[in-house]
Order: structure tokens, then C-alpha cells, then sequence
């Protein structure tokens, strides 16, 4: 069986890369994004991206090192309030934009990673994210049909991970990671630490190796995204 451990983050991409690729792209502000695999990615040049991700980052941290590089065509996003390229982008008609209520965002990636075309929410009935959608009644109340989200690529971040791929997430930077890595149908891991099969305990595994096709050792700078203190009495 073929190792899934890679060496460098720009080695565990290669072969996967194209233009015009959709990528999904774990994280939730700063916290449990994929930071050295996005470097590795907007070293490679590529562009066109369509990028699936709760979030783009910050200026020059994240998803906005690719804004800044204008390798991403279009997100698909849910919040997006922290990045003011981002902002220059879609209102300028640069970026297209497809907005995602959070839940309904990380249910269709779970769907689409879980084999599931389609379905129904209550989420977004009579409001813009509705129109042009299929609705249906159900028990005299109006749902609206939200497709399953399907990527070329997903790029995830974890604490552990076994040679085998299965993953731990450590506290919340569990986040959107786990379905971000179900919907990809290639799924690269950025790990904190790299441990021999067995040795998690199963009871423990958030994301089982069958997701994941290839894991790479880094070095988390975790920068924060807003750092808010007391002043001094």
C-alpha cells in the first residue's frame, strides 16, 4: 500500500493542481485552516479557483493570500466580513460570490461527501438565498432544496493523524474540517503530529482514513485572528 505521508506541503499537492479546480478549504476565521497547504497552493500558480470555505481568511493570512494573488474566481462562502480585498473584489465584479447560511454550507458538503445529491431545509425559505431554488411543502410548512457540494480538492487541517489517515481535531479547530474532507474527491491533510496505526484510540477519530489520501507534517504558526485585551486600571 502506497504511503500517505508526504515530506513538504508543496509534494503532498503535486499531481492534484490545475486551473480551474474547486477546492474546499477547511477552517472557520483563523482557526483549523489548512495555512501551509494554502501557501503551497498559491505557490503553484494556479488559477481560476472556485474555493469552498466558511470563510476567505484575512489580508495576507488564509484564503487571502490567494485574493491577493487573484488566483480564486469565485467563493462560496458563508461569512466573509474580515477580509477588505475580498470586499474590493466582489464589489468591483472582480469575485463572484455564491453566500451560504453556515449550517446550510457545511451540510452540503457533509452531503456531497456522504453520497447525498440533495436536500431539504427550512434555512433561507422567502429570503435571497431561495431564489432560483426548488422548494417544497412538507407537513404544511415550505423547505428549500439546497444541492449537495461535491470538489476536486479538499484541504484540511488536524492535530494527529496516523499513517493510515484518520484524523483528530483538537478542540475547535474541529470546525468545518471534518466535512470539508468527506466532500473532496482528493483530500490532503496538514497535521500537527504523525503517530503508528493503533496507536488512536478509535473512540477518538473524527475522520476516518478513508477520506484522507495524503498527510503532510507542518508547523502551525496560529496566528490570531483579532486580539481584543483589557486595559490597564
Amino acid at each position: 500500500m502506497k504511503s500517505k505521508v508526504y515530506d513538504t506541503p508543496k509534494a503532498a499537492l503535486e499531481g492534484l493542481l490545475r486551473d480551474g479546480l474547486t477546492v474546499a478549504v477547511g477552517g472557520f476565521g483563523l482557526c483549523g485552516i489548512p495555512e501551509q497547504l494554502i501557501i503551497a497552493l498559491r505557490d503553484s500558480g494556479v488559477k481560476g479557483l472556485t474555493a469552498v470555505s466558511n470563510n476567505a481568511g484575512v489580508d495576507e493570512w488564509g484564503l487571502g493570500l490567494l485574493l491577493k494573488t487573484r488566483q480564486i474566481s469565485k467563493m462560496v462562502s458563508s461569512y466573509v466580513g474580515e477580509n477588505a480585498e475580498f470586499e474590493r473584489q466582489f464589489m468591483s465584479g472582480e469575485l463572484e460570490l455564491e453566500f451560504n447560511p453556515q449550517g446550510t454550507l457545511a451540510e452540503r458538503m457533509r452531503a456531497g461527501g456522504a453520497g447525498i445529491a440533495g436536500f431539504y431545509t427550512k434555512t433561507g425559505v422567502g429570503t435571497v438565498v431561495a431564489e432560483g431554488k426548488e422548494t417544497k411543502d412538507f407537513d404544511g410548512e415550505t423547505f428549500v432544496l439546497e444541492r449537495g457540494i461535491r470538489t476536486d480538492l479538499s484541504l484540511v487541517k488536524a492535530w494527529k493523524a496516523d499513517v493510515s489517515g484518520n484524523l483528530v481535531f483538537r478542540k475547535t479547530a474541529r470546525n468545518f474540517n471534518p466535512m470539508v474532507a468527506m466532500c473532496g474527491k482528493a483530500c490532503v491533510a496538514e497535521v500537527e503530529g504523525i503517530v503508528p496505526l493503533g496507536a488512536l484510540d478509535p473512540d477518538q477519530i473524527h475522520t476516518p482514513g478513508i477520506y484522507v489520501d495524503r498527510i503532510v507534517k507542518t508547523t502551525a504558526e496560529k496566528r490570531i485572528e483579532q486580539r481584543t485585551v483589557k486595559a490597564r486600571a
